[in-house]
């Protein structure tokens, strides 16, 4: 079976060609593009279709869509996700139907990352696993009990959407949200916050030169600067670990999970973030349940979202129940 996928994100959309033989998975060639919010959402997603065209030597057999929710998987529609603004009830799984002819599916990035990694990475042999996405934005997919949970209108997992604080970073459209402390948006707003007040105390931190604007600022310039040592960016990283560890602490007390595996931010900066991390969950979750509880990172690492764009094509051709 030949699958065609894509992976939208708010930074950047990936089409990848894989073929899947009923057990297996192998993954062939992928382009990539910049998420373009000045355009309409037609007009991009027709620019990612455009742009899969040279991948494929056949028309595929059916087609995966990995997106940011919220969306609704049956009636195959986008419902405004925070980091793709504009993209309000856009019906992408018609517009791809329109032009291959072939099923499309559509699936909750987090919920698609969190059979992929359960099928093929970092929790394969669980039944009782949290998937966080911790990119552009956080979102969670559960794997409970042997199975995808998905909730009453597939919006099970919001994580990101939980208030840590009454005051913080903005994630999610919520000030001091989980979203807002742990994702790269989140990490790219603390820089941006402390480095202004380290300025007005006349420390320049490394990663915020004269002229700095709020759009130069990234988790990936952040993390730069810390590993070169800087003591601001190393502070912006054990906020977010802080904050990662009570955002966790809230899983494990409400979940019980035997594994939570994170990718993105957590996969490249890992040791940026744990030590505040684990102080913090060994502070506030409770014993017995963070005691049986490993937190990894995605196994499947940067191909993360191609492999979620591979599950999202399967769901319902794959078996989810171990």
């Amino acid at each position: 079976m030949t699958i065609l996928g894509f992976d939208i994100g708010g930074t950047k959309c990936a089409a990848t060609v894989a073929e899947w033989d009923g057990a297996a998975v192998m993954l062939g060639e992928k382009v990539g593009c910049p998420t373009d919010l000045t355009v309409s959402p037609t007009v991009m997603i027709d620019r990612l279709m455009d742009l899969a065209e040279p991948l494929l030597t056949r028309r595929p057999d059916v087609i995966g869509i990995s997106c940011g929710g919220p969306l609704d998987p049956v009636e195959g529609v986008i419902l405004g996700p925070p980091n793709l603004p504009g993209w309000d009830r856009v019906e992408i799984v018609s517009q791809m139907q329109d032009r291959y002819g072939v099923p499309v599916k559509l699936q909750n990035d987090a919920n698609a990352c969190a059979v992929a990694e359960w099928k093929f990475g970092a929790g394969q042999g669980c039944r009782n696993m949290v998937f966080l996405t911790f990119g552009t934005g956080l979102g969670a997919g559960l794997i409970l009990d042997g199975k995808l949970y998905e909730g009453t209108n597939g919006n099970a997992g919001e994580v990101g959407h939980i208030r840590l604080e009454r005051f913080g970073p903005i994630g999610f459209g919520k000030q001091g949200s989980f979203e807002g402390f742990c994702s790269g948006g989140g990490l790219a707003q603390l820089g941006y916050m402390l480095a202004e007040e380290k300025v007005r105390q006349g420390i320049r931190p490394l990663y915020f030169p004269e002229g700095c604007l709020p759009a130069d600022v990234t988790a990936k310039t952040i993390a730069e600067a810390a590993y070169a040592g800087d003591e601001t960016a190393l502070e912006v990283y054990r906020t977010c670990g802080r904050y990662l560890g009570r955002g966790l602490s809230v899983i494990i007390d409400l979940l019980n999970p035997e594994k939570i595996v994170l990718g993105s931010v957590f996969v490249r900066s890992r040791d940026l973030l744990w030590e505040t991390a684990a102080a913090e969950l060994e502070a506030e979750a409770l014993g017995l349940s963070a005691a049986v509880c490993q937190i990894v990172p995605a196994a499947l690492g940067e191909q993360v979202g191609d492999y979620a764009a591979v599950a999202a094509a399967l769901s319902g051709g794959m078996e989810y129940v171990e």
